[in-house]
Order: C-alpha cells, then sequence, then structure tokens
C-alpha cells in the first residue's frame, strides 16, 4: 500500500491516465490530489468524471484548487469577488465549453464533487497536503482566511528564497516551515524556476509540473520521492492552446 500525491491537472485527462498506470497504482494505494482538476485543457468535465468514479474504488483524498472554486461559483452563479472574464481566459473557457455538453444532473453531481472538496489534508506523520499554502505561523487550524489554502503565493516564494545555509533554530527562520514535517503544494508551476519535475525547498515539496501549459503532469510516491511523470500536455493535446 503506498501514498501518491498528484500535481495541478487542468482538464488533462490523458495525462493522468498516463501517470496512474505509469506508476502501477492499484485500489490499496492513497491518492492525495492537489486540486485545480479544471481550467486549461479541454477534459475538464472528464477529469472529474474520472476522480468521482475513482473514489468509489479506492481512497482518494482531493483537495479543493483556486480553479476548481471558480469554476464551482460559475456551475453556481456566484459573482461576489468573481472576474468571470479574467477567468475565461485562464482556463474558464474549456471549462465553460466542456460544460455545454452534458445533462443538468450530471452537472448537479459536479457541484457536489466540487462542494465537498478538502481545504487540505494533514496526515498522521504530520505532513500537510494543500493547494496553495497558508500564511498563519502556527498552522493550518489557526489560518484566518480559508481562501488562502487555495491562493496563497508566499509560502512557496519564501521557501525559494531561504537561504539553505540558515539552519532551523535560528531565530531569522521562517516558523511556517517548523510546523509541518513536509508540506506537498501545488498551484505555482515549477516551470516558472525553469523546472519540469517536483521541486524540494526546506520543508515544501512543490508537485506542480506545469500541465496547464507545456510541462507533464507528475505523481510522486510521497515516502520513497520517486515519481512520474505524463508526457507533455502540449503534446498529447497538441490541437489545443490549454493555458498557454
Amino acid at each position: 500500500m503506498r501514498t501518491f500525491v498528484i500535481g495541478d491537472i487542468h482538464g488533462g485527462l490523458l495525462a493522468l491516465e498516463q501517470v496512474i498506470e505509469r506508476a502501477k497504482v492499484t485500489t490499496e494505494d492513497t491518492l492525495i490530489f492537489l486540486g485545480d482538476y479544471v481550467d486549461g485543457w479541454s477534459q475538464s468535465v472528464e477529469v472529474i468524471d474520472y476522480l468521482i468514479d475513482l473514489k468509489s474504488k479506492q481512497n482518494c483524498i482531493c483537495i479543493r484548487g483556486n480553479h476548481d472554486q471558480l469554476t464551482l461559483d460559475w456551475l453556481e452563479n456566484r459573482h461576489d469577488d468573481f472576474d468571470e472574464e479574467t477567468w475565461y481566459k485562464h482556463g474558464g473557457k474549456a471549462t465553460v465549453e466542456g460544460y455545454a455538453k452534458i445533462s443538468e444532473e450530471k452537472k448537479r453531481t459536479h457541484i457536489e464533487f466540487l462542494e465537498n472538496l478538502q481545504d487540505y489534508y494533514l496526515d498522521d506523520q504530520n505532513r500537510l497536503f494543500v493547494h496553495a499554502g497558508f500564511t498563519n505561523l502556527n498552522g493550518v487550524k489557526w489560518e484566518y482566511f480559508s481562501k488562502l489554502f487555495y491562493w496563497d503565493r508566499t509560502l512557496w516564494e519564501t521557501a525559494l528564497s531561504l537561504d539553505p545555509k540558515l539552519k532551523i533554530d535560528d531565530l531569522h527562520y521562517p516558523k511556517r516551515f517548523t510546523v509541518y514535517k513536509e508540506v506537498y503544494i501545488g498551484h505555482t508551476p515549477v516551470t516558472r524556476i525553469g523546472e519540469t519535475v517536483p521541486v524540494n525547498r526546506a520543508c515544501v515539496w512543490n508537485v506542480d509540473t506545469g500541465a496547464a501549459f507545456r510541462g507533464p503532469l507528475t505523481i510522486l510516491d510521497v515516502d520513497t520521492k520517486e515519481y512520474w511523470q505524463s508526457e507533455p500536455l502540449n503534446e498529447l493535446y497538441f490541437n489545443e492552446k490549454g493555458r498557454n
């Protein structure tokens, strides 16, 4: 029995199927999805169908991403703090087109799935799984603004800028990096720093390898740190733009 974490999928069902196969995932394994299942490639609806089915077969933990929340807001006609035009340009267009083809009944099952996503998951080894990050120095249970779980970028930016020579007991060491044994995130693609594989800084592991753009999708064994990747998404969906 293994535990895997999967980065941002962004409508790339073909990539998701590839990594599940390449990692030889079985129904005995636990799968932790870091969010952003939608917005980008053309199969957002199919990705959610796949996850709903997968959850019926094995232990799956599905974290809420910012794009999942945006899609839920759109499906439920909530427009407070929601710039639909910006969302449309950043992957929402493909999602809107996908939902135009399905029944209201299926749409309701997707709304239920999106409503029940978790803000974060903390396992029994004090390993945190969250889409974007958190800002409270004492950890996620004390976070005042829950939206930061799927919008924050400061956790990753701080991890990247941290002097690797700084020791954990130094007064200047960021307290956020002392709360958990490990933190697994997506949200900010490592392609922004020229990488296409998972990147570890301090206790933070970033598993978003740019599947929304021209990178692969990644699945990582959280115990061994072995990982498997799909083909780059722009090659799998060669006739689409994704979020490029």
